[in-house]
């Protein structure tokens, strides 16, 4: 058991780091260059750009 309750507490670590950093990351507006970058990257898939 005493695993099992390590593995829960590193999860419930981890979670809160990435809603910190994704929210760090909206925060400094990140999204808008993220969402540019991917419809490139769709655009250069495809044989648009």
């Amino acid at each position: 058991m005493k695993n099992k309750s390590a593995a829960t507490k590193s999860a419930a670590i981890l979670i809160a780091f990435g809603i910190l950093f994704a929210a760090a990351g909206i925060a400094r507006g990140d999204t808008a260059v993220l969402l540019r970058k991917a419809v490139f990257i769709c655009m250069e898939c495809i044989g648009i750009g």
